[in-house]
């Protein structure tokens, strides 16, 4: 029974008819030193046999076995006869087949494993690979992986002994908008020793710098508008309620905190009671976020502000004693920590428009967003009663209360307005940092700067100013760190108020009181 089950295994063990790898091949790979068994390993590879990938994958599962000078493959399940020997794999060889089996992979007919094995091989361009790479390149249909496998095939050139094929191939890699493509060729340079093609090698890293450059202007254009988007959302209900009433609103930051949380509030009732329509709990938060802020601020109006009309300091103290408690209160309901608000699968991952230029979704939805509540606050303001009564309140209080306006009434719908417009702008930053009872403590002081340097009352001034400082803000982070672009905006801002002190686009005429 023991001869019968040894030779039973021995049948599993060989090499038959599914494995076209040659014997002699598979052996020169799980046995000899770290030279010999990677050459023998591109040797395979470069042959392109189909059988290589299992038996590599048999190596990497400890399948493999070495009797009497010969590699042999143990089938799934089956015990190896005790007298075998397993290979030994060191850090270098497990690479290799790591490698190698990525390298298989540029041949599969699934798009995603070709593009996961790009992915892997990208910075592995050995030009021992490359009758596999050409391989995979005549075969691969999809424009985007074919662009990939260009550039590999290139960098796999590089490392060629033939000069010609190595300024071939800089040549070629000068069209690439690649990070990593730079990196390699700087790599490459450091080693070349042949002035044709050290100096296309050069032509190409300047190329592709160049090139990078735009990317990342590009992406700091962006950054900015995205953070000047933020400001202005920010500081559009400030610019109501400061604008209509001359109110030091303290609390402001934390109205955007009740909106944050409404939307948190808002994400968990969905995932508790409707986890299929998870994605869709946005469109419900944003209304639900500006109810919310609107009711405190409305709360706020009637209760405390509407005695301290006139009386800025004591409206200043004031509020931030509201700010305070709100923060108290909401340390109370949800803790202390912050709280984890979860993208919506449409607004997770980005837009790439060049390797070093990504443009992430929950970014664009703000920029699009703030423009709408914009949009809305303008057609308000100029198309609806309400909106004539706050810009003649605005402009003149007295001479609207002569007319027969409610200026009492007025200023709560605006305060609400203004505060249920900060608790859209908090629905909004939930999407893109994180929520805790300390969030409006980081916008505040800039809201009343956008506010300041626009020019109290005026809608458009808060555009320009909130996304100018945006854009501002980071082009001087990038130059001097984030600290002194803090410091330097203040110091533009003082300078500013001391030449205009009603803003850059403060109302002209007799109409400002």
């Amino acid at each position: 029974m023991t001869l019968l089950r040894r030779l039973l295994c021995l049948a599993l063990l060989t090499f038959g008819s599914a494995w076209a790898l040659p014997p002699e091949l598979a052996t020169r790979i799980a046995t000899g030193d770290g030279d010999e068994r990677v050459a023998a390993l591109q040797q395979a590879l470069a042959a392109g046999d189909e059988s290589l990938g299992p038996f590599l994958r048999a190596l990497q599962d400890g399948r493999v076995r070495l009797k009497a000078g010969q590699a042999l493959v143990v089938a799934e399940g089956a015990t190896p006869p005790a007298d075998a020997e397993e290979p030994m794999l060191n850090n270098r060889m497990r690479r290799e087949i790591d490698a190698a089996l990525a390298g298989l992979d540029l041949l599969s007919r699934d798009r995603e494993v070709r593009a996961k094995a790009l992915a892997t091989l990208r910075d592995d361009a050995d030009v021992s690979k490359l009758p596999l790479f050409e391989k995979a390149l005549a075969a691969e249909s999809d424009a985007g992986l074919r662009a990939q496998l260009n550039s590999l095939v290139a960098g796999a050139k590089l490392s060629s002994a033939d000069a010609g094929q190595r300024r071939a191939a800089a040549t070629e890699l000068a069209a690439s908008a690649d990070p990593a493509t730079r990196a390699l060729l700087l790599d490459k340079l450091s080693a070349e020793s042949d002035p044709g093609a050290k100096a296309a090698m050069q032509a190409a890293v300047d190329a592709i710098g160049a090139r990078l450059a735009w990317g990342e202007r590009a992406q700091l254009l962006f950054s900015g508008l995205s953070l000047g988007s933020v400001l202005l959302l920010v500081a559009l209900g400030l610019a109501i309620t400061y604008g209509l009433m001359g109110v030091i609103n303290m609390a402001h930051g934390e109205l955007l905190m009740v909106g944050a949380y409404a939307t948190y509030s808002v994400q968990q009732a969905f995932r508790a009671w409707a986890p299929g329509a998870f994605d869709h709990y946005l469109w419900v938060a944003l209304p639900a976020s500006f109810l919310a802020a609107a009711l405190v601020g409305a709360a706020m109006e009637r209760s405390v502000i509407r005695w301290l009309y006139g009386r800025p300091l004591e409206t200043l103290l004031a509020t931030w004693g509201i700010s305070l408690v709100l923060m108290q209160a909401v340390r109370s309901l949800f803790g202390a920590q912050n709280v984890a608000v979860e993208n919506p699968a449409w607004l997770s991952g980005g837009w790439a428009l060049l390797p070093n230029l990504t443009l992430p979704y929950n970014r664009l939805a703000i920029l699009a967003f703030a423009g709408l509540v914009l949009a809305g606050m303008a057609l308000l303001l100029s198309r609806t009663r309400l909106g004539l009564m706050v810009r003649g309140v605005t402009q003149n209080r007295r001479m609207a209360a002569c007319v027969g306006v409610n200026t009492s009434q007025v200023d709560t719908l605006a305060f609400a307005l203004g505060s249920g417009i900060a608790g859209l702008a908090g629905c909004a930053l939930s999407q893109i940092g994180n929520v805790g009872p300390d969030l409006g403590q980081s916008y505040i002081v800039d809201a009343f700067m956008v506010v300041v340097l626009g020019g109290v009352g005026q809608l458009a001034g808060t555009v320009y100013a909130g996304l100018g400082l945006g854009v501002l803000s980071k082009l001087l982070e990038g130059w001097q760190g984030a600290v002194l672009a803090k410091i330097a905006l203040l110091m533009l801002l003082v300078l500013v108020i001391q030449k205009k002190p009603q803003g850059l686009f403060a109302l002209k005429g007799r109409a400002v009181e």
